[in-house]
């Protein structure tokens, strides 16, 4: 099996990893915020479906399970290949003039990072109800009603807004990325590529935002 440890440990091995990974997480955002969209269409609908996911515990446990793996995995490989990248350059370029790198990809680790923290205070907040003793006291699937409490504090709508500034930086350059690392690029497509990554990492960021945003201002109550 030394094979499949080289190709693991190898930095395309470690790249593909990556990609894999990010794209199984990408997906789950897409399918979370597609469910947390329902909070528009009033209580009722939203805790449905939060009730309804807890209707099939075996599916429920599995993709959080296949979640969670996912994730460490995309997290070591992410800190396996910084910290290469840094020992094989100890000293920074005296002179860094990057032209063709974005703020994000240049800055992946820094929303990484932030990522990081928001999803352990997400789980604290929403998912064991740790942080605000009224949210504790509501029931299991009053998601509507937690939601609404949540957002109308400044300082929590404003850390969620923080926070989904850095899922799009991340997701904008990661998703091209992951085309480009699958070998899914070619120069007929690269523009479309190029432009698939940012629109779906700002689409994904902003859908998830416009609920705190709506819940603040008011137009969700």
């Amino acid at each position: 099996m030394s094979w499949v440890r080289h190709a693991v440990t190898s930095p395309i091995g470690a790249k593909v990893i990556m990609a894999i990974t990010g794209l199984i997480l990408s997906g789950f955002l897409v399918g979370h915020v597609a469910g947390n969209l329902l909070i528009y269409a009033g209580p009722e609908a939203i805790n449905q479906y939060a009730e309804g996911l807890r209707k099939f515990p075996a599916l429920l446990w599995g993709a959080r399970v296949g979640l969670l793996v996912a994730f460490i995995a995309h997290l070591s490989f992410a800190a396996y290949l910084t910290l290469g990248n840094r020992a094989a350059r100890p000293k920074p370029y005296v002179f860094n003039n990057t032209v063709q790198a974005t703020w994000a990809s240049r800055h992946m680790v820094l929303t990484g990072l932030v990522m990081l923290a928001f999803i352990v205070f997400h789980l604290l907040h929403f998912t064991w109800r740790a942080t605000d003793p009224e949210i504790a006291s509501m029931g299991e699937f009053e998601v509507y009603r937690m939601a609404i409490h949540a957002f109308r504090k400044p300082s929590i709508a404003a850390s969620y807004l923080i926070a989904m500034v850095a899922i799009g930086l991340h997701l904008s350059h990661g998703i091209s990325s992951t085309f480009q690392t699958l070998g899914l690029n070619h120069p007929r497509y690269n523009r479309l590529v190029r432009t698939a990554g940012p629109a779906i990492g700002v689409g994904i960021a902003g859908l998830f935002a416009s609920i705190p945003l709506s819940i603040y201002l008011g137009f969700v109550n």
